[in-house]
């Protein structure tokens, strides 16, 4: 029997983050992620868990990255201004190969821009986050659904390749609430870290490596082990140097760990008709009403295909380029000023035609996406 529940973003991610086996969680409250903070607030406490009011974005994050160094799943939730206080532990979290989520509630922007209102200005800022180009995974989910797999999913990636991984989301998806079949809830597979084993004469090193992009084993701070962690640029013992040849070895690992398996870690959803002359890609939000607009012009013998991206970084150039397959159009469907991920997906068709439909602090219809199509046919 189908088992509903009214639900929204927010709350899925909360309860896909428990199912993951997130056991620690800080966070300061923004709009329009609170409702991330108050569930696990709630919840956590309930199983034994931690959740922890910080006093600030940056406390909060800090605070994950010493849980998840002593070895327990973590994550946070913030929104722009929030995310953009983070960034320096952040980039401490990539270099340290500290997993954990961050989830993030775009608004609209910049600055503390309208707490109330949507947006999706942030896509890029998240995915260029990391200085010297360094790829971090990011997912947008656009349904309650959605937010909880992806939610798992993000924390099964951060704990398989020792990663920070951002799952970005928007006001709308995190705070409309809507029928949530849990009957039909996808089955939870969860991933742990693998975690270093000693053998006789073996000794540990925190980020001992054969190959460029093998993920080091883990060993927690506290532990049996000895650990040596540093923000700086280090050896595979965890020493600091600057620019020895097994440091930068060390430095091209953090990109190829990631990199080198991204079709492992992708998630797209294609939905397309035999020979598309259009093909409208959109992720979020957005990604809601593109969907009812292609369906729309289907029924009107159109030839359209979509393609939501729920998996944005690293960008799944393989798997776009696959999903435009032969058609003649591409459209970007998304809630910024300039189109800011059709930027990404432009450089690789230099031959076709690709357009954009946005929006500025307000919601796209599907009768705008409709009309962009319909007026190049």
């Amino acid at each position: 029997m189908p088992l509903f529940r009214i639900r929204n973003g927010n709350q899925m991610i909360g309860e896909g983050a428990v199912a993951a086996g997130c056991r620690f969680f800080a966070g300061y409250p923004i709009t329009p992620a609170s409702g991330i903070y108050k569930f696990m607030i709630d919840e956590l406490p309930k199983r034994g868990d931690v959740a922890i009011s910080s006093p600030d974005e940056i406390s909060a994050l800090a605070y994950c990255v010493g849980a998840s160094q002593r070895g327990f799943k973590a994550m946070t939730a913030t929104s722009g201004p929030g995310f953009s206080l983070m960034v320096e532990t952040l980039q401490y979290a990539v270099m340290t190969e500290t997993p954990l989520v961050i989830a993030l509630v775009q608004r609209l922007g910049p600055s503390t821009g309208g707490a109330t209102q949507g947006g999706q200005g942030d896509v890029l800022f998240v995915g260029n986050s990391i200085a010297g180009g360094y790829a971090i995974p990011v997912y947008s989910p656009s349904t309650p659904v959605e937010a909880y797999e992806l939610t798992i999913h993000a924390f099964n990636v951060a704990e398989r390749l020792r990663t920070p991984v951002i799952l970005l989301t928007d006001k709308e998806v995190a705070m409309t609430s809507e029928n949530v079949d849990y009957s039909a809830l996808p089955s939870v597979i969860t991933v742990e870290r693998k975690e270093f084993n000693r053998t006789d004469g073996e000794t540990f090193r925190t980020y001992s490596l054969a190959e460029r992009n093998d993920v080091p084993d883990f060993a927690p701070i506290g532990g049996t082990e000895k650990v040596t962690v540093t923000g700086s640029a280090h050896d595979m013992a965890g020493r600091l140097q600057k620019n020895s040849p097994e440091t930068v070895e060390v430095l091209r690992h953090l990109q190829e760990k990631v990199s080198s398996r991204s079709h492992e870690i992708t998630t797209l959803e294609i939905d397309s008709p035999a020979k598309p002359e259009t093909i409208v890609f959109s992720y979020g939000i957005s990604a809601r009403t593109a969907r009812e607009a292609v369906a729309n012009l289907r029924m009107k013998g159109e030839r359209v295909a979509f393609c939501n991206l729920k998996t944005l970084f690293p960008i799944p150039e393989n798997e776009i380029t696959d999903a435009a397959g032969k058609a003649k159009r591409i459209v970007v469907v998304e809630e910024n000023m300039t189109g800011l991920y059709r930027s990404q997906i432009a450089r690789l068709f230099p031959s076709k035609e690709i357009t954009g439909v946005n929006g500025v602090g307000r919601m796209i219809t599907p009768a705008e996406i409709e009309k962009a199509i319909s007026s190049r046919n």
